[in-house]
């Protein structure tokens, strides 16, 4: 039989699908749905023939999760926490309160690098947003002593979460992507769903394998360059791919580029070594939230927190072009791109 080559751009990443002959219930060409919401262009593919109908259920939960996690919605759950900043505790849903429980985790986890009450410094920066900007030192220096972590409060008894501080606001955005895609992906799980790529703005997750029966081979992006060009591939098989860099999103002002992962320390941009990370996990949250705990440690203390992990590996790229990764993907990952240097370690 003819063997196709079938390349897809998806997000920050590029599937390449050597696709070809499909097992029994399967489809070469999967059933698609693209929408734009929580901020991104959402993705999804099915190649399970009798399931297209999933594709609009798992619609309706990204949307119906971005209405409640997002702080620019006025009636979402976590801007009605920020308006009660300093003044009461307010209950929340199942899904809001276990993503509230493991950010703080991982703010504890990096010593506060990762800190979703950052809200009153990426609301002063607006990357992303027609009106970003580069602000004073002056508002920076107002707003830092308002980012702590531990001053939300969580109550597990009454599943209520209080930000102690008036002023204080929470800022989801460096993990809610990679939570609403496990939720979508245990949508795919429940409604039978064995083959799927599903990608949320670059929050990719490969369900089951390739048709054909081999796992998906997934390209990781290159920081320096715009979505869809390559440093290098790995395979992968219900895993979850997530990249974050530093020219992902940004501004430039003076000549200088600020991008968009912001130090709660200092209220600038995180400025080491990496210039881009992904994360390979068995969780998409996970993804999310450690490429920036990876990025307030910087390369050689980041590194060493993933190797410390039993279910997560990283591919680390520096602004000198090289790149290194973790214990586990010494074998597997595969350099494709001649204007970077694989460092072994």
């Amino acid at each position: 039989m003819f063997q196709k080559k079938l390349i897809v751009i998806i997000g920050a990443s590029l599937l390449v699908l050597f696709g070809c002959s499909s097992n029994d219930g399967l489809l070469e060409s999967p059933h698609r749905d693209t929408e734009f919401l929580i901020g991104t262009v959402i993705n999804l593919s099915i190649y399970d023939e009798d399931k297209e109908y999933v594709l609009d259920l798992a619609m309706e939960l990204i949307d119906e999760l971005e209405h409640m996690m997002s702080e620019e919605i006025d009636t979402s759950e976590v801007s009605e926490i920020n308006r009660q900043a300093g003044v009461e505790p307010v209950q929340v849903s199942d899904h809001l309160y276990e993503l509230i429980k493991a950010s703080l985790v991982y703010g504890d986890d990096s010593d506060g690098g990762f800190d979703i009450t950052i809200g009153p410094l990426t609301d002063l920066w607006r990357i992303g947003h027609d009106d970003a900007r580069v602000p004073d030192q002056e508002e920076i220096d107002q707003v830092l002593p308002l980012i702590d972590h531990e001053k939300v409060e969580i109550n597990d008894q009454d599943q209520s979460v209080y930000v102690v501080d008036e002023g204080m606001q929470l800022d989801l955005g460096a993990i809610a992507k990679g939570y609403i895609t496990d939720e979508v992906n245990q949508l795919f799980e429940q409604e039978g769903v064995t083959t799927a790529i599903l990608d949320l703005g670059g929050n990719i997750y490969v369900r089951g394998t390739r048709p054909s029966g081999d796992n998906w081979t997934v390209g990781i992006q290159n920081p320096f360059l715009a979505r869809g060009e390559l440093v290098g591939r790995i395979e992968a098989t219900n895993q979850s791919v997530v990249t974050s860099g530093i020219y992902e999103r940004y501004i430039e002002e003076g000549g200088q580029q600020y991008h968009h992962l912001l130090d709660p320390d200092t209220g600038y941009p995180f400025d080491n070594e990496i210039a881009g990370v992904t994360i390979i996990s068995d969780y998409s949250t996970d993804g999310d939230a450690l490429s920036t705990v990876v990025f307030a440690k910087g390369l050689e203390e980041g590194k060493a927190f993933i190797e410390s992990m039993d279910d997560a590996e990283a591919i680390f790229v520096t602004r000198d072009r090289e790149i290194l990764l973790t214990t586990g993907l010494t074998e597997t990952f595969e350099l494709t791109n001649e204007a970077f240097e694989l460092i072994s370690q």
